[in-house]
């Protein structure tokens, strides 16, 4: 005979009752769904019991051992470890005095229960008054902080186009290692964005040493992703070479080759970094699934020169009849760099902008009877704009995600798809589309690896005694629902998502709960 109570089994036998092991109290336990732990390992069905923000027990039959309020029946679903995105741009966001943008539901809803902030050389020094503004308000993800080579910079040297002096490189590094006693995980750069772009390579190498002593990493946009200045190899020439000299790995950021002129150039991107690879260097990179990077006009098609000091400089620029005729070759250059004026997508306003929504650039030029080049100066006068640009070949964003040191990520940002959508679209793309991509290797990919790769601990895998960043998601539904003509849709798919042991979606819904943490590297300072 066999009665349920609850979640407790008793067995009886004719012969007498059977000596029961203690019932153990529960938290929440996961019934019956595919586990698959982020190792990349094969999936297999069981049981995953939570109790105090950890994983109590992974096996057979949890409901024998375990009693619990909150019982999830997971058949037929897929249980993982919490995703982890490596780029992100939700710090404003988990910075906002707004409980709903706090919450982070658009990465919650792909799965993702850690994100990374301060990438692309944004991260703010102050790492430890993100985390208590973060402990305090509460967030809905958890989050891991990189210093950024941006604010550093700006901190002592403003948006200047020049070198700093001994003393000013001490005060950067100086800036730097606090931030990384703070338990800031890596230093970042965006060297193609000003006034990064006006370092030379020796003055990363600098800062990156700091954050290396530390056991951080180098997170990087490279100089160049096309053929603006050094070219995208050369870019990536020179970020292995501020790894090697500073002595940390380094984390190349949305790789991609941007633009027709260097279509193919990942085979070599490939071969560069797996012979460093082979040499001893530890490299990696994160990838979105996206044909379209998301930008700015500004930064898309200005020439680097002519952003000293910012917007309002490049309008004194713009308003002087010889500085107008090179910034505007120079960006008719950019133009065609990216594919054509057919290719460049509106879609946000930003800084005072007008600009309509959901036009190209080719589009609102003949709506203002303008050269589409002239069209993007107007707007550059009052304002600037968010861009989609579809500049990305399919052949090389697959021969991409074929590596096994690249990981999912999306690069999250307002106005593009990637922020609400990278994490399924990657697996509609790999898993279930033509690359046939095993999905545990995906889920690996979008977790555990991650949480190597970051230096994360207790994080990205299921494991008893790990943090409980547990996601259950439906196989069939998990899917976008954002593009790029409505880029604010949540996706489908995740039926239930734990964060540290809480619950924020239940059954597909948003919970209200704002249980993230922000996690700090350990550091001997």
């Amino acid at each position: 005979m066999k009665l349920r109570i609850g979640a407790l089994v008793l067995f009886a036998s004719l012969a007498g009752c059977e000596t029961m092991p203690d019932i153990q109290k529960a938290d929440t336990i996961i019934s019956g769904g595919m586990v698959f732990d982020g190792s990349g390992e094969a999936g297999t069905v069981n049981h995953i019991a939570i109790r105090d923000g950890a994983i109590l027990y992974i096996g057979p039959d949890a409901g024998s051992r375990y009693s619990a309020t909150n019982i999830v029946d997971a058949s037929g679903l897929i249980i993982a470890p919490g995703f982890i995105d490596p780029h992100t741009h939700a710090g404003s966001d988990l910075a906002s005095d707004s409980a709903e943008r706090r919450a982070n539901l658009p990465f919650a809803f792909q799965g993702v229960t850690t994100v990374v902030v301060g990438n692309d050389g944004g991260g703010k020094p102050d790492i430890a008054d993100l985390a208590s503004a973060a402990r305090a308000n509460g967030i809905g993800t958890n989050s891991a902080y990189l210093v950024g080579f941006g604010p550093v910079r700006e901190a002592v040297l403003g948006t200047e186009n020049r070198a700093p002096s001994p003393d000013e490189l001490a005060k950067m590094e100086d800036l730097t290692r606090a931030a990384m006693c703070e338990g800031a995980w890596g230093f970042s750069a965006g060297l193609y964005y000003v006034p990064q772009s006006y370092s030379q390579t020796d003055e990363v190498i600098a800062l990156a040493k700091i954050a290396g002593e530390a056991g951080g990493y180098y997170d990087t946009h490279i100089r160049d992703e096309s053929t603006y200045n050094v070219t995208v190899t050369g870019a990536l020439a020179e970020a292995l070479e501020i790894g090697r000299r500073a002595d940390l790995p380094v984390h190349i950021a949305h790789i991609k080759a941007l633009g027709p002129a260097v279509w193919g150039h990942s085979a070599k991107m490939i071969a560069m970094i797996e012979e460093a690879q082979a040499a001893g260097q530890r490299v990696t990179a994160d990838q979105y699934p996206w044909e379209a990077s998301g930008t700015r006009i500004s930064n898309a098609l200005v020439p680097r020169g002519a952003l000293e000091g910012g917007l309002p400089a490049l309008r004194q620029r713009l308003n002087d009849p010889e500085q107008l005729k090179a910034i505007r070759a120079g960006m008719m250059d950019a133009v065609e760099r990216r594919g054509g004026s057919d290719r460049l997508l509106i879609t946000g306003q930003l800084a005072g902008s007008n600009a309509p929504v959901g036009k190209t650039l080719e589009e609102l030029g003949a709506s203002m009877q303008l050269a589409p080049v002239d069209a993007a100066i107007e707007v550059l006068r009052e304002g600037d704009a968010r861009l989609a640009s579809f500049n990305m070949n399919p052949d090389d964003i697959a021969a991409f995600a074929k590596q096994d040191w690249v990981v999912t990520g999306s690069d999250g940002s307002n106005g593009h798809p990637r922020k609400y959508g990278s994490f399924p679209k990657a697996y509609r793309d790999l898993v279930k589309g033509d690359a046939r991509m095993d999905l545990a290797r995906f889920i690996r990919r979008s977790s555990g690896k991650t949480a190597d790769i970051i230096g994360l601990k207790q994080r990205g895998y299921l494991k008893v005694g790990y943090h409980a960043d547990v996601l259950v998601f439906d196989p069939a539904s998990f899917a976008p629902n954002a593009d790029y003509s409505a880029p604010r849709e949540l996706s489908s798919g995740v039926q239930h998502l734990y964060v540290n042991g809480v619950p924020v979606i239940t059954d597909g819904t948003y919970t209200g709960a704002l249980p993230g943490q922000p996690l700090l590297k350990e550091t001997q300072c």
